[in-house]
């Protein structure tokens, strides 16, 4: 128990928490967003075609018994369209993220020519490992 309450006081330490915390709080904001694009634009939309709201359609099994289904169909185009928006979203930050990244090269190492046996060797050698002179 102890060392799970000190794996759980690193993690609050590392700021997740508080990453986890604004991305539920702006999901959540972006949820109302998505559901008054879905209920007041796309459905009355799509009623146009149908000649009702998706919201309207139920079926009533026994008398006090109804099922509303098209409240589940509207959630499901809810969840459709969250779940584009996320991924268009994601793959924006990706995008963006992987321009924004400096991509080093990386540096050969400096070499130089020995004046007597005109080989290659490091630039801080002061010998040459092919004729011994120094350099």
């Amino acid at each position: 128990m102890k060392k799970f309450l000190e794996e759980f006081k690193k993690f609050i330490s590392k700021g997740n928490v508080m990453d986890m915390a604004v991305g539920i709080i702006i999901g959540g904001a972006f949820t109302s967003i998505v559901s008054s694009l879905v209920d007041d634009i796309i459905n009355p939309l799509l009623g146009l075609f149908g000649g009702m709201n998706f919201d309207q359609l139920a079926w009533n099994i026994t008398g006090d018994v109804t099922l509303y289904y098209g409240k589940f169909i509207t959630a499901v185009v809810n969840f459709l369209i969250m779940a584009v928006i996320v991924f268009l979203l994601v793959k924006l930050m990706n995008s963006a993220a992987s321009r924004l990244q400096k991509k080093e090269e990386p540096k050969a190492p400096a070499k130089k020519i020995c004046p007597y046996c005109k080989s290659e060797v490091a630039a801080d050698a002061v010998k040459c490992p092919h004729c011994t002179s120094d350099i």
